[in-house]
């Protein structure tokens, strides 16, 4: 880490518990398709994550809106912003917006009022279980989804995908009617299970996905799936991210405090760290720092 200048967390959370209400931070005692969550089920405020940061020059982060449900992402943002403002993070602000609504054009402009949004996430897909409860799935097969992606397209903001991998492909299709807007693969297309099938059916999603010039990806949140995760356990994960997408088209994230269920801010961004030593000092200083940064005008 000395060779680097400093670190841009490109995905983590906040939150408050008083100023915006999300359902699974509110609903107690129900285990998610990550885990218990009981452990964060407490406001996660700046102060916090820079605690959690400990010696490691993280500068720069962005903020990715939480979850599926929330009562008023508006206000969530309003809130992120205030905390930008007086404590100088999150860098960059990336709320929810249902794109698939009347009123979309309306509704990205209000959250775009806000000086740290950079784009909007609306989840796809989280897991099976979860994705049949919401219907989040659905939205790739929707035509006013698509016609939100444009209005985000048109207006210079970029979108967050999350996915799973039997998404991608459609996800794929879909994104390239949208050329020019600027997509971010959340968590690496979030590989659930390790079978031999499931890695080859997220390996060719992945490269349909990176046919996509203008779509980087997230390597993060390895701790939601694998919660006994180590460094030589995901390694040929984050390689084989890396080889199909480039140094160049590829951002680490904490996703914290999510994956601080599993591991310390530390031990997470420190594996990889030591993964990624035998990339050159420019490959590192592009997928810690300088693709986040150039991808959401830091």
């Amino acid at each position: 880490m000395d060779d680097l200048p400093y670190i841009v967390d490109a995905h983590h959370h906040l939150w408050d518990l008083d100023a915006c209400r999300h359902t699974w931070l509110a609903e107690r005692g129900v285990v998610r398709f990550f885990g218990d969550p009981a452990p964060i089920q407490k406001n996660y405020h700046v102060k916090d994550l820079r605690a959690d940061f400990g010696s490691l020059p993280v500068r720069k982060t962005v903020h990715i809106q939480v979850g599926v449900e929330v009562d008023d992402s508006l206000n969530e943002t309003a809130w992120l912003q205030q905390q930008s403002s007086e404590h100088g993070l999150p860098t960059a602000i990336i709320p929810f917006c249902d794109l698939t609504k009347d009123a979309v054009s309306e509704d990205v402009d209000a959250h775009a009022s806000h000086a740290g949004v950079r784009g909007v996430r609306q989840i796809i897909g989280r897991s099976a279980e979860e994705d049949r409860k919401t219907g989040t799935s659905s939205l790739l097969g929707d035509p006013r989804f698509k016609r939100g992606l444009q209005v985000l397209s048109d207006k210079l903001l970029s979108f967050d995908l999350q996915l799973t991998p039997p998404l991608m492909q459609a996800a794929a299709s879909l994104f390239s009617e949208v050329p020019d807007l600027k997509v971010a693969l959340c968590h690496c297309g979030s590989l659930s299970a390790f079978d031999p099938d499931s890695i080859s059916e997220w390996k060719q999603g992945l490269q349909a996905l990176a046919d996509l010039p203008n779509l980087i990806c997230k390597i993060s949140g390895f701790g939601m799936f694998d919660h006994g995760w180590t460094q030589d356990s995901i390694a040929p994960l984050i390689h084989r991210v890396i080889e199909i997408f480039g140094p160049e088209r590829c951002a680490f994230g904490s996703n914290f405090p999510v994956d601080k269920l599993y591991a310390s801010y530390e031990e997470t961004i420190g594996a990889y760290l030591n993964i990624c030593e035998v990339y050159s000092r420019e490959e590192r200083d592009a997928m810690f720092r300088t693709v986040a940064e150039d991808f959401y005008r830091l």
